[in-house]
């Protein structure tokens, strides 16, 4: 059982959603809040696996409360929960700073129901790429500062997980990089974990971050 926290100042809105989610066999919403402040208080008392966190709300804002939720400390045998940011632009610059902040991606509101279980669902998972081109998309709009130096950790990458860093860092799946470099999804994977673990990076959303961050995508 997935268990979700909705975050979102529009009580209608927030009860569509628990709808949706209430009717799927493996999701369960297990609190809701209507502002940050109070999103901390029902996330640290709920233990969330996922948050969907809208990011324009009066008081304390969801770029705020996500950023003080991903500096918690965790509880032994409990993951840090995953923050899903819910905008209704598309190319927010405010989702681009919640996703160097830590969270896992972002939704736009009006996305079809079928697409936000599967953004859950796949959160959950550990693969954390929403829409991967559109927040490739909203790196290359906002980010105009100077490439940092690249870290010594890149050069321990061997050519070929440089290849599909490359590959991962573009926004394609699995399956396309596996289709590209003639290899089994499996083995991408693999080769992902292993990027993301030499670079110290949590996810692939971070990948993206890192990569535009250093001038390598």
């Amino acid at each position: 059982m997935i268990r979700v926290v909705i975050v979102d100042d529009q009580a209608l809105f927030r009860a569509g959603i628990r709808m949706l989610l209430d009717s799927q066999a493996d999701l369960e919403v297990v609190g809701e809040a209507a502002d940050g402040r109070q999103a901390l208080d029902v996330v640290r008392a709920s233990g969330p696996d996922v948050v969907l966190m809208d990011i324009r709300m009066p008081g304390m804002d969801g770029l705020a409360a996500t950023a003080e939720l991903l500096q918690d400390d965790v509880p032994d045998g409990r993951a840090r929960p995953r923050v899903v940011m819910l905008t209704t632009f598309d190319l927010d610059e405010a989702a681009a700073r919640a996703i160097r902040q830590g969270a896992s991606g972002f939704l736009l509101k009006d996305a079809d129901p079928e697409f936000l279980l599967a953004a859950i669902r796949t959160v959950h998972s550990g693969s954390a790429v929403i829409a991967a081109s559109a927040t490739r998309e909203l790196f290359a709009r906002f980010t105009d500062a100077a490439p940092q130096p690249i870290p010594a950790a890149y050069g321990s990458l061997t050519d070929r997980e440089k290849e599909i860093f490359a590959l991962a860092a573009r926004g394609l799946s699995n399956a396309e990089i596996a289709g590209r470099e003639y290899l089994s999804e499996a083995t991408v994977k693999t080769h992902i974990s292993r990027i993301l673990t030499k670079l110290r990076l949590r996810d692939r959303v971070q990948l993206v971050v890192f990569a535009f961050e250093h001038g390598l995508a």
